[in-house]
């Protein structure tokens, strides 16, 4: 028997195997196969809605990672006046890992993550409390007389662009000689490629400056440096408050970060997020030297105070966009919240007007002095009118919750009276990889993440029927969706690679379907997430990025009939905030003529994980003049992304297509964005 049971175990595992996988496909239904040949008829005669809002493009900038610092910020240093306790414990654990030298550097006095020219000399460093030139530290540096002593850091220089740097320092001369000079060295390097000599005899704080110049060909894109500043002889001097510029800042913003981010042509901004419950405005306003550092306490990492509400509202300047800004409603007040919006209508062109969001998510423990949902009415009521005694004409965006889970949160905001808040925020910040079915595979998981718009469309149409149940704000009060955002695990779409675009054109087709329901909304990020990048001096763009440029660039604002038949499936047990979306077509497509009507285009999402769909195009009600532009963003995985080393290695192609008497052919391929774009015989 035992024999017997022994020869039938590996038949009975294989059955397993095979009924397990049988279950796992089974979640995926094919509700209509995809046709040898898909067709889409399009009606320009024949309106689909009201205009589309250019507020459905709007962006979301928020201090996290490197979006500011190390990314539109245009500084080349990190903590550059010497405090401590600038990062959280996993953050100073991470950089040990990557810089093991920080170790000893930290022995010596040295605050992260500056390094000692010359360890072996042992203890010439003092932090020194109570009398910096910026904040709360600076450093006293002692020098040995014969031996070159000082400090360096590591910094990544953007040659690529630009060859020339400014910087300026803040010395106190303590002793001994006068001379500093500042350099920069190829990483570990004695080499110096560019030097500046600072006579820094002045015995109280005093800001000198500097310009280096990187001769040609010396340093090569990506490759690391180090700026030193170095002692005279036997000198002691008091340090404070560095900054590394390159020539080209604009006013301190990265200008290859500022042209991506014109080049969206995005009409919103928003700055917000976790942060929002922790800061205080009036820590970036002013002299930027004289700004106190602090940590940005929802994220564990340096906030200079560099970047402050001047620099965004001329970032926003210098984009087109207009600000969207969230107040803190965490550990602010309303006092606070009203002098923020009075300095920002002050020094912003419309004096008035603009989009506020009455705090962040704030359901979530994680923001800080979060209200409970009794606490929540009376708090947004209190900033309400708060914000609108000096700025009757502010647009107002309560907190809500999401719209997997937004019934009871809602209802408590919508208890407010008439003319509390225009808007409802909605978050959809989802992790795809996590599923009712256990152990998908990363097709199953894709599926299931490109139907995820499908079903947040029918969810913000039962948000709106709850907040026209309330007469104060019934169809008066609508939707605004500020955080959106995928992530997966490696092979499924993820913020970051392919997969993660086509999830992106998914929900801005989603968003132009029902714009009357949600007027505005924010791609998680304009940096970093599914925005711009910036890593070791190189700017590059995810493939999301390139596709919310695709759409948003087209200008189309009049929707229009279109009839599409690819075929459809539908998910069950997915991921677990929307695990079940009925009739998801494969090839989603939006249509919309531009406000003069002379353009036609289609907005055209292919969520099939391996077939190309052959269609044929026929559009009546617009005669087209010569050959259709095709916009075309794909890849050879889904896993493909854009980096420092290979900054272009997902970016749309762009070809024509013949149009004869209103037909085209043309070939979607699978897990692609595509934008076609007719323009009007006049």
């Amino acid at each position: 028997m035992a024999s017997k049971t022994h020869s039938l175990a590996p038949l009975l595992a294989s059955l397993a195997v095979t009924l397990c996988s049988l279950a796992l496909h089974a979640q995926i239904t094919v509700d209509k196969p995809i046709p040898a040949v898909a067709t889409i008829r399009v009606d320009a005669a024949q309106s689909a809605g009201t205009p589309i809002p250019r507020t459905i493009f709007g962006s979301f900038l928020e201090p996290i990672g490197n979006s500011t610092y190390n990314g539109l910020w245009a500084g080349l240093l990190e903590n550059p006046s010497f405090e401590a306790g600038m990062w959280d414990a996993p953050h100073v654990e991470q950089m040990l890992k990557q810089n093991p030298d920080l170790n000893r550097a930290s022995q010596l006095g040295l605050p992260l993550p500056w390094e000692p020219l010359n360890e072996s000399q042992g203890n010439r460093y003092e932090p020194v409390y109570g009398h910096a030139a910026n904040s709360w530290r600076s450093l006293i540096v002692m020098g040995v007389p014969g031996q070159p002593t000082g400090i360096r850091q590591k910094v990544y220089l953007p040659v690529q662009r630009t060859l020339s740097y400014r910087g300026s320092l803040y010395a106190r001369h303590l002793s001994g000689a006068t001379g500093l000079t500042v350099s920069l060295r190829p990483r570990n390097s004695a080499e110096v490629l560019a030097s500046a000599h600072i006579n820094a005899a002045a015995d109280s704080w005093t800001k000198y400056t500097f310009t280096l110049d990187v001769p040609q060909g010396k340093l090569h894109r990506l490759d690391p440096a180090d700026f030193v500043v170095q002692d005279e002889g036997d000198e002691r001097v008091d340090l404070d408050e560095f900054s590394l510029m390159p020539s080209d800042a604009l006013d301190g913003l990265d200008p290859d970060v500022v042209a991506m981010a014109r080049a969206m042509d995005t009409p919103l901004v928003r700055f917000g997020g976790n942060f929002t419950s922790g800061y205080n405005w009036r820590d970036g306003i002013g002299p930027r030297d004289k700004r106190v550092s602090t940590m940005n306490l929802a994220w564990g990492i340096p906030e200079y105070n560099t970047f402050g509400t001047d620099e965004f509202l001329h970032f926003c300047d210098l984009i087109g966009a207009e600000p969207q800004v969230a107040l803190n409603l965490g550990g602010g007040t309303p006092q606070e919240a009203t002098d923020w919006v009075r300095y920002i209508d002050e020094h912003w062109h419309n004096h008035g007007g603009l989009l506020w969001e009455l705090g962040n998510e704030l359901w979530g423990n994680w923001n800080l002095g979060y209200p409970t949902l009794d606490q929540l009415a009376e708090r947004t009521l209190a900033f309400s009118k708060a914000i609108h005694a000096v700025d009757p004409t502010a647009r107002l965006i309560a907190t809500g919750a999401d719209p997997d889970g937004f019934t009871e949160w809602n209802a408590k905001q919508l208890s407010n009276p008439a003319g509390t808040f225009n808007y409802l925020s909605a978050h959809f910040v989802v992790t795809v990889s996590d599923t009712q079915q256990p152990h998908p595979t990363n097709d199953f998981i894709t599926s299931a993440a490109f139907a995820l718009p499908v079903e947040l469309g029918r969810k913000l149409h039962e948000e709106q029927n709850q907040i026209n149940q309330y007469p104060a704000f019934a169809n008066k009060a609508h939707v605004a969706f500020t955080e959106w955002l995928f992530i997966g695990r490696p092979g499924t779409p993820s913020f970051r690679n392919m997969g993660g675009a086509v999830d992106a054109a998914g929900f801005l087709n989603m968003l132009m379907r029902n714009h009357s329901v949600v007027p505005i909304s924010d791609m998680t990020g304009i940096m970093d997430f599914a925005g711009i990048w910036k890593s070791r001096g190189q700017v590059f763009a995810s493939p999301a990025y390139w596709a919310f440029r695709m759409f948003s660039t087209a200008h189309a604002t009049r929707p229009v009939a279109v009839q599409t038949e690819s075929g459809s499936y539908s998910v069950q047990h997915g991921v677990t905030r929307l695990p079940d979306i009925a009739d998801v077509p494969y090839l989603d497509v939006v249509s919309a003529l531009n406000d003069s009507g002379t353009t036609l285009t289609l907005f055209c999402v292919n969520r099939s994980l391996n077939t190309d769909i052959p269609t044929d195009i026929q559009v009546d009600g617009f005669t087209s003049a010569g050959a259709a532009q095709v916009q075309t963003l794909k890849s050879a995985s889904i896993a493909d992304i854009n980096d420092d080393d290979d900054p272009d290695r997902v970016t749309p192609v762009r070809t024509e297509e013949n149009v004869q008497s209103g037909k085209l052919h043309h070939i979607f391929p699978h897990e692609s964005v595509t934008v076609i774009t007719l323009h009007k015989n006049s």
